[in-house]
């Protein structure tokens, strides 16, 4: 089974606002906190990831290619709404990947960032322009930020 550990941070202004950020858009096909289905699309490629239940940072994840056009029809005429809309910008720091998301649309103002972990206990070092963790706030799911978007908390 594949598995997604991964750690979520309030992110704060700093650095990673030089590197080239790109565009994402994802929306979902199914949002209960027992899984998701969510179709993405990253330049002009086509992804559908099934997700688990959130157990501390890890869940379940499965990761599949789908045609652009698939994922953009599933995008505007089957997902729920609204869609996501974030710009991400990689960082590397310290050994690991960071991955910090500007969001826009319904969620414009929230930024978050996120760390993928190879186990739950790995110790890392924070950059400095990452704030208070929020990994266990379902408030700052993608999924749920469709049905409770940053604009209306």
């Amino acid at each position: 089974m594949a598995l997604e550990i991964e750690r979520k941070f309030i992110l704060k202004e700093g650095a990673w606002r030089n590197e080239k950020g790109t565009m994402y858009r994802q929306g979902y096909l199914n949002s209960v906190k027992e899984r998701s289905v969510r179709v993405r699309m990253i330049k002009g490629n086509g992804y559908l990831t099934v997700k688990g239940i959130s157990r501390g940072a890890v869940r379940a994840e499965y990761e599949y290619e789908i045609p652009g056009p698939d994922a953009e029809a599933m995008l505007n005429d089957l997902c729920e709404k609204p869609l996501i809309e974030k710009m991400r910008y990689k960082i590397e720091f310290n050994g690991l990947i960071w991955e910090a998301d500007e969001f826009f649309g319904e969620n414009q103002g929230l930024l978050m960032a996120e760390v993928e972990l190879e186990r739950e206990d790995q110790p890392f070092v924070k950059p400095e322009w990452v704030g208070e963790e929020v990994t266990g706030d379902p408030r700052y799911f993608n999924a749920n930020l469709i049905h409770h978007p940053f604009s209306k908390w």
